[in-house]
């Protein structure tokens, strides 16, 4: 049985403990029992059992003359285990601990990256769930349910209210309302009449429609974004670690060095041969990459954690890198720039006549402009009347008698007297890209109400804070033109690109791309192939679970707010990042000479022991940098 790499950190954190605890006892002279027998059993079942695989990458890098991370981890820990062997038959003290505590270390690092990619890929699995299980096929003049693994093109299936589309197909006969903010992002559902299009896995909301079935499997527009989103996540390369563009001059630079103290003190020092080979040996040991391996994955662990609290959610260290090259941000609309759901904005006429009147004829409807109007009403303390002959006018609105009074609510079919100064107020209204509604009495309109998804409280407040950062702002939606525009230019956005599809919103990203870094800010299952595209993508939490996974940084809170304390969390976790491989760096640049025994004419020598406990003190050093991220203020 294969081990998971967090089984293998839980096994190596076990064998392991009574290493530790020598090396927290080694400053007091304290030693275990028969340590030196112990360590050797349990390094070696460590290095044996959990931590060949870094063995066979290093070998398979050095036989095509590379060096990586696994080539310092494999070097550094098999000499600290050879010399341990030496010394424990030539009565020296050992540091087996050394080569466990390295490994140890580095199996925390990629079980965390082990964790982030699988949770990556359960966005494409739950894409799939969308798909409608069941459709509803007129079979010569017959309704009769199938499977969605049945439908052909060519079919013609009928879709009933709360239905969802079974395939992607044009409409032949029939007219309703279908919810297609899965594809498209518009929060109003789209009105459908014969020839107009149709998607799989949208829902149809309130009329019989039947239609034609033009795509299936593979072909449709939802498994197309599943693909997208596969290529998307497959092309992202992984994070090219400075550590590992560092040990592939770092590496054949220590073991020359290393051979070259050997020779200066056995052949031109003349010293003996135990002498100079621990002074050579010296040198391998301060310089193995504890310090190197822990200065990313505990910076990681400690930043990730505290960026958890804030409710903020970083996956990967690639996002950490990448985000702190960021120029361009590019943001959804519906949902994440705006509330995602139509308001009331503007009442024309006598406001409590207006919404009495609606009121009284939305009570029951699950319309999302309806629930805007009663939540509207709601503000106030109307009467409550009913409804005789209520009628539903498609592709009109609504109508029925209220106090001997026949009282509509819709657009402009369900008007035969309408005064110029209403019909100018409505013109206004539409200019500005709201949803306007006829509210009258036997034909003649007495008011009208105008709806918009308007952006959320603090949306402005955040695009000025970001161009003070010298970021570019865009609007990328699926959204009309007109509706876009109004919302850009309410919150001072520099660009709008809309009525994009989700494909089309990946090619958008990749234009973007081609001037600078790019992210995307999204919370719809239509962000998914953009949120994959970005160099970050960065999902609401608010949103689909979709969105959330195929982004690499999710915000919890519903608050754009979040996205600028993202931003500084990121870079100074980044930062400490860098600063925690400096000091690695330096360290050895300062320990390497020390353990070379450049300076044994002025006493400073450093016995084998303290070699691996200068290692151990170099890794406390990065830990406690790492643990300062928690008093960062944000």
């Amino acid at each position: 049985m294969r081990l998971t790499t967090r089984q293998k950190v839980i096994i190596t954190l076990i064998l392991a403990l009574p290493l530790l605890i020598q090396m927290v006892l080694m400053p007091f002279k304290i030693k275990i029992p028969a340590y030196n027998y112990v360590a050797f059993v349990l390094t070696t079942l460590i290095m044996l059992l959990i931590a060949k695989d870094y063995y066979f990458s290093a070998w398979a890098a050095f036989k095509k003359s590379q060096a990586n991370m696994n080539t310092l981890v494999a070097i550094g820990t098999m000499v600290a285990y050879g010399y341990s062997l030496f010394a424990m038959f030539t009565g020296h003290d050992v540091y087996f601990e050394s080569a466990a505590i390295v490994l140890l270390f580095v199996l925390v690092g990629d079980s965390l990256e082990e964790s982030m990619r699988s949770r990556a890929s359960g966005a494409l699995k739950k894409l799939l769930k969308l798909q409608a299980k069941e459709a509803i096929i007129l079979d010569e003049g017959k309704e009769r349910t199938i499977s969605i693994e049945q439908i052909k093109p060519g079919d013609i299936l009928i879709a009933k209210p709360a239905m969802k589309i079974a395939a992607d197909g044009i409409v032949v006969s029939g007219n309703s309302h279908v919810d297609e903010s899965m594809i498209t992002g518009e929060s109003l559902p789209v009105e459908k009449q014969v020839g107009d299009k149709v998607v799989g896995a949208t829902v149809n909301y309130d009329g019989v429609i039947n239609y034609r079935v033009t795509k299936i499997g593979k072909n449709t527009v939802l498994n197309q974004i599943v693909e997208f989103v596969k290529k998307a996540q497959a092309s992202k390369a992984p994070i090219q670690r400075l550590t590992d563009k560092f040990a592939q001059y770092f590496v054949p630079a220590v073991l020359i060095f290393a051979i070259i103290t050997f020779e200066i003190w056995y052949v031109a020092l003349g010293a003996g041969i135990d002498q100079s080979l621990i002074f050579a040996v010296n040198v391998i040991v301060i310089a193995c990459p504890c310090a190197l391996g822990l200065a990313i994955p505990t910076a990681l662990m400690v930043g990730t954690n505290l960026s958890a609290k804030q409710g903020i959610l970083i996956k990967n260290g690639q996002a950490l890198e990448a985000i702190n090259q960021v120029s361009t941000l590019v943001f959804d609309k519906t949902g994440t720039i705006t509330k995602g759901e139509p308001v009331v904005t503007d009442i024309v006429g006598d406001v409590k006549q207006v919404l009495t009147l609606a009121n009284n004829l939305e009570q029951d409807s699950e319309h999302p402009l309806a629930k805007a109007i009663l939540k509207a009403a709601a503000k106030y303390k109307l009467p409550n009347c009913n409804v005789k002959n209520f009628k539903v006018h498609k592709g009109a609105g609504i109508s029925g008698e209220v106090n001997g009074q026949e009282v509509f609510i819709g657009n402009e079919k369900m008007v035969t007297n309408l005064s110029d100064k209403l019909l100018a107020a409505t013109k206004k209204l539409e200019a500005q890209a709201k949803t306007c509604a006829y509210v009258g009495t036997n034909g003649e309109a007495i008011g009208v109400i105008a709806m918009q998804d308007v952006p959320k409280a603090n949306a402005k407040q955040v695009i000025n804070k970001l161009k003070e950062m010298g970021k570019e702002t865009i609007i990328l939606t699926g959204d009309n033109d007109s509706v876009a525009q109004a919302i850009g230019q309410a919150i001072g956005i520099d660009k709008v690109i809309s009525q994009v599809l989700p494909n089309e919103k990946a090619k958008e990203i990749k234009k973007l791309q081609t001037k600078s870094k790019v992210a995307f800010v999204g919370d719809g299952i239509n962000d998914a192939p953009a949120l994959s595209t970005a160099d970050v993508g960065i999902a609401m939490g608010s949103g689909t679970d979709i969105a959330i996974e195929s982004g690499e940084i999710v915000l919890m809170q519903d608050d754009l707010m979040s996205l600028l304390k993202a931003l500084k969390i990121s870079k100074k976790i980044f930062n400490r990042i860098k600063l925690n491989l400096f000091w690695a760096f330096i360290y050895n640049i300062i320990g390497i000479p020390i353990a070379a025994g450049l300076f044994s004419q002025q006493g400073v020598v450093l016995t084998p022991e303290f070699a691996g406990l200068a290692m151990a003190l170099s890794s406390v050093s990065v830990v406690t940098s790492s643990l300062l991220l928690n008093k960062i203020k944000l």
